[in-house]
């Protein structure tokens, strides 16, 4: 029988220069991937990928080996080293910690055999398992796509090796003895790729022995049992070891040269440590490209819209979100950058944006508004519409930031603030009752600065100096140590020391007694509730508060100064800072008092920590939307926050939009964004979305009064082209308003079911000639983002053109000259005029270094002048300045136009009525809003349809007192709403259905009427005269 020989002697390759060639395909893996990470270095030179490698036990041979590997082709490499006797829950701790860490891309486990499980090997990431380790990497393998993830370096070292040598593996037959899980299953696939035939086998099984006489090839996945004889290895037979004395870094080689065997393979550990590195390379390069922008793989969701538009709760509750972490993962964000709250809801972490910090911003769209009725005029549901065109119409990336709304309105009078129709956020009772707890938050620091002001007052008057510092720094087991916020204290002081002993008395009593002057107090309590009763209360009655009694109030949380500082800081250090140096009052001497000086700022930044971090959800087409701060647009700014905004310009990329809404007109909310958030952000807006409706413009052309709670006037729900005409005057100043900072607008006219095409294109016309970039009308409410596909262009052509964004004023200008800018530019007025208590408190300001702080103004949203019944744009008016006030934590100074009152109260018939819960199913029940006024037209509101069809035994009459109370008809199950647009063609005035059935009958001043089964339902005079009645009384209140 003729010799078998080694496949190395066939291939003329000696079995000496073995060391070598593993010498040579090792330089070249290393250096092919310096040239790679050299590369991926000239577009990000900061970036050097880092493999993590978790040692358990003191057995360093490889250590050395892998830092010399790394060193030379350009990585870092960080050890952490466990004990020998490490436990799996000890390993799988420190591989979730690096799991989590962005700034690690590759992980290793350099552990005992023994200690190797399922559980810890699969505990890894993927992406990070340089190591081909984890069931989904092997899973890609087997399936063919493998490039996406890795190969077990020992594995392609034993192909690289083999290839190298010229062995040829075609119809080979290779045994694999003694391997296990990801390795065994790795060889094999790989050598089934290169057509050999692969077998497998233990050590101790009765058919090794001729399997080992078969074999051209042998494998040993593990260490050789001293009773299995080398001689069963036929003489030329190739030998590789890759036993997992390998991996936990021992030597791993078998002697050659015993009986009779020709020599074998080298040790493949160093190879594979390479290819390690190599792996590395490529976990590095995919991890770069993760974070380039790219167009977003975003699965959105399908709409389909009916017709009549359902209420918003049904349209809601009929789609299904997205998983939030989907969502997450869809647009870049990695799974240590997000909180997830429950099933739709996540807190994104500010981590991102270190981690995005060198990628290009998106496009910076603002929405705003003409001069507003009561009702609204649809700004949140533009903003939804619009990002749902772009990313699910256009397939731009694009990003929505809204506010969060209070729970007074939602409980109150206004109901959600979701958006509405086929435009809203979901799940819309989510968004608007808690959402992550974000005003909570801002209510008990609020409350905890508002308890240590009264306290502090009672200790400072009923203790003497010393007692008061003693107290302050008490002596723990002897020793008296100041807090690290007591150390800024006596820095302010100008006192140098850090021993509490070296003081001087008159140094004690300076750094213990604040003197807060009670007169001056201008922080207040906070509720997220709408209660008259508590606008004006008497505390510390008590007979333990020692007669420190005052008159304080309660505010809204949404009007707290917090809120303000959460919605302008742009990171967790500049918060706690903004919180520090909030001003609470005065001392007797005239000095500001803080909350830096009550010692209370570390305490708010801990409350605080987590609601500074945005939240995410989706809209119904499935686009995402942060939800972030919501301070009012009237004594605040009346914006989303800038960290919402910032992370959204880096997530959406170049080319990408974010799309965030201003409270209010423009006059207010607009004017405010530019000259407040833009100032503390530096953003720079691209576009201004100036959003009109028909209806406001005849309000501001001399149409009748529009009241919440009251059905539309003819005028509204008829054409009639003059009023429009006329009205546009105001959407011509808006327009004039944001040219002052040098920005494009595109006016979007929120189309209602009663808007004629004349009426449509009029508006339209008009804007233009007034110099808006372009104005198209929407009709997103009826039909979601498809209905403002046309917005969306517009958008993006004037976001096109080179942006000249200025500020109106200079902060450097004094308080009153800021001021009457403001009030002549952007009003109209002809000149400001201050009561003696502003002018004091403007020369306060400036005296305590407030001066340079730009301003805020708290006037009406119902007028560009201070008197809400002015429409238009008036002329020639005098702005009062009542008082002045300062958020000096927030950083603006906010002067008042008139009275401002900053808690709400309840309506006889609060929104409360209408939210429920399902004791069965746990489901919310919430129509919001109900009642006439607001389920009428308001654009961000939901209308429930009239059917008479199914009144039962109720009257016509008693179903219209029922509806126009804001009552629901008891004997139905029907959720009815019936509205009369006062003697009008159509009583759904909502915003986005199309003008098809409406009447054209002359005699509609005669007649009401309201949607039913088959058109419009035609009221008799009779009922007409009955429904007149209550309108009557419903005006008289």
């Amino acid at each position: 029988m003729q010799e078998k020989k080694s496949p190395l002697e066939n291939y003329h390759l000696h079995p000496a220069r073995l060391p070598l060639l593993i010498l040579k395909i090792k330089r070249e893996v290393i250096q092919n991937s310096k040239e790679v990470l050299s590369l991926l270095q000239e577009k990000t030179p900061t970036f050097k990928p880092v493999l993590a490698i978790i040692q358990a036990g003191d057995d360093n041979l490889m250590q050395e080996v892998n830092q010399n590997l790394a060193e030379e082709a350009g990585l870092n490499i960080t050890h952490i080293c466990l004990p020998a006797e490490s436990g799996e829950d000890e390993i799988i701790d420190e591989i979730l910690k690096i799991n989590e860490d962005s700034r690690v891309h590759g992980l290793a486990l350099q552990i005992a055999e023994t200690s190797f499980s399922n559980k810890i090997l699969n505990a890894l990431k993927p992406e990070k398992d340089v190591d081909g380790l984890t069931d989904v990497n092997l899973g890609k393998l087997v399936r063919g796509d493998a490039h996406e993830y890795f190969i077990s370096p020992v594995a392609r070292a034993v192909i690289e090796l083999l290839e190298k040598s010229g062995v040829s593996l075609d119809g080979k037959k290779i045994l694999v003895i003694g391997a296990h899980g990801s390795l065994e299953a790795t060889l094999q696939c790989l050598f089934q790729r290169k057509r050999s035939m692969t077998m497998s086998s233990q050590w101790k099984t009765p058919q090794l022995q001729g399997k080992l006489q078969e074999a051209d090839i042998v494998i040993l996945g593990s260490p050789k049992p001293e009773e299995i004889p080398l001689s069963w290895i036929q003489p030329g037979t190739t030998v590789f070891n890759c036993s997992h004395d390998f991996l936990s870094g021992k030597a791993a080689c078998i002697s050659s040269g015993v009986h009779g065997i020709s020599p074998i393979a080298e040790d493949v550990s160093l190879l594979a440590a390479a290819l390690r590195i190599q792996n590395m390379v490529s976990s590095g390069r995919r991890w770069l490209r993760e974070q380039q922008h790219r167009r977003w793989r975003l699965h959105c969701l399908k709409l389909q819209p009916l017709s009549p538009v359902p209420s918003d709760i049904e349209i809601s509750r009929a789609q299904t979100p997205k998983a939030v972490e989907i969502l997450a993962k869809e647009i870049g964000l990695l799974a240590d950058e997000i909180e997830i709250y429950g099933k739709s809801k996540a807190k994104v972490r500010l981590s991102l944006l270190k981690r995005l910090k060198d990628q290009a911003d998106g496009k910076y769209v603002l929405v705003a508004g003409i001069t507003p009725t009561p009702l609204g005029e649809g700004k949140s549901t533009v903003t939804i519409g619009l990002v749902q065109a772009l990313t699910a119409h256009l397939n731009v990336n694009s990003f929505a930031c809204l506010r969060q709304p209070s729970q007074g309105p939602t409980f109150g009078v206004k109901g959600g603030a979701a958006g509405g129709g086929y435009a809203q956020v979901i799940p819309m009772e989510e968004f608007n009752l808690h959402l992550t707890g974000d005003i909570h938050a801002i209510t008990a620091a609020n409350n905890l600065l508002a308890a240590a002001i009264d306290a502090r007052i009672l200790h400072e008057n009923t203790q003497t100096d010393k007692a008061l510092y003693n107290r302050l720094v008490p002596s723990v087991n002897g020793v008296r140590e100041f807090s690290k916020i007591q150390l800024a204290r006596l820095k302010r002081l100008g006192i140098n020391k850090t021993d509490p002993s070296a003081l001087t008395e008159e140094e004690m009593r300076k750094f213990a007694r604040l003197d807060i002057d009670p007169s001056t107090i201008t922080w207040q309590r906070v509720v997220d509730t709408n209660d008259r009763f508590l606008r004006k209360i008497t505390i510390g009655q008590a007979n333990t508060e020692k007669g420190c009694s005052r008159q304080a109030q309660f505010d809204i949380a949404v009007a707290s100064e917090i809120m303000a500082v959460l919605a302008l800081t742009d990171s967790l250090s500049d918060m706690k800072e903004r919180l520090g140096r909030m001003v609470v009052a005065s001392d007797r001497n005239g000095q500001p008092v803080t909350a830096d000086d009550l010692g209370v700022t570390g305490a708010l930044t801990v409350l605080m920590k987590d609601a500074i971090k945005p939240n995410l959800m989706q809209t119904l087409e499935g686009t995402p939307v942060f939800v972030h701060a919501g301070p009012f647009a009237n004594i605040a700014h009346g914006n989303s926050s800038v960290l919402a905004d910032k992370i959204a310009l880096k997530l959406v990329g170049e080319g990408g939009f974010v799309v965030t809404e201003a409270g209010f007109g423009a006059d207010i909310g607009m004017e405010k964004f530019f000259n407040i958030k833009c100032r503390a952000s530096g953003l720079v807006p691209s576009v201004v979305v100036l959003v009109a409706t028909v209806r406001a413009l005849k309000m501001h052309g001399g149409g009748p009064s529009v009241t919440a709670g009251v059905p539309l006037r003819k005028e509204y729900t008829e054409e009639n082209l003059q009023l429009v005409a006329d009205g546009c005057c105001n959407l011509e100043k808006q327009i004039q308003i944001a040219q002052l900072f040098g920005v494009p607008v595109v006016v979007a006219l929120n189309v209602f079911k009663t808007d004629t095409r004349a009426e449509i294109d009029l508006v339209c016309e008009l804007a233009k000639r007034a110099g808006a970039f372009n104005a198209v009308p929407c009709y997103h409410w009826s039909i979601g983002g498809k209905g403002s596909v046309d917005l969306a262009w517009a958008v993006r052509e004037a976001a096109s053109k080179e942006s000249r964004f200025q500020f109106l004023y200079d902060v450097q200008l004094p308080i009153v000259e800021k001021i009457r800018t403001i009030a002549q530019s952007v009003y109209g007025a002809k000149d400001i005029e201050l009561s003696p208590e502003a002018q004091s408190k403007i020369d306060r300001y400036t005296e305590q270094g407030f001066g340079n702080l730009p301003i805020c103004m708290a006037k009406t949203h119902l007028s560009l002048s201070h008197q809400p019944d002015k429409k238009g744009v008036p002329k020639g008016f005098i702005l009062p300045i009542s008082d002045v006030r300062a958020s000096i934590g927030a950083g603006f100074i906010y002067p008042l136009v008139g009275t401002m009152s900053t808690m709400p109260g309840l309506p006889t018939r609060p929104c409360f009525y209408d939210i429920d819960l399902d004791t069965e199913t746990e489901q919310e029940s919430l129509c919001l809003p109900s009642g006439v006024a607001r389920a009428v037209d308001a654009p961000q509101m939901q209308t429930i349809p009239c059917l008479f069809a199914a009144v039962g035994e109720e009257s016509e009459f008693e179903i219209c007192c029922y509806a126009m109370l804001g009552k629901w008809a008891e004997k139905t199950n029907l959720e009815i709403a019936v509205y009369f647009a006062s003697l009008s063609k159509t009583s759904d005035c909502r915003e986005g259905d199309s003008s098809e059935g409406q009447t054209s009958n002359s005699e509609g001043v005669k007649k009401g009427f309201g949607p039913s089964e088959h058109g419009y339902y035609d009221c008799t005079a009779e009922l007409s005269a009955k429904i007149a009645l209550v309108e009557t009384e419903l005006e008289s209140g």
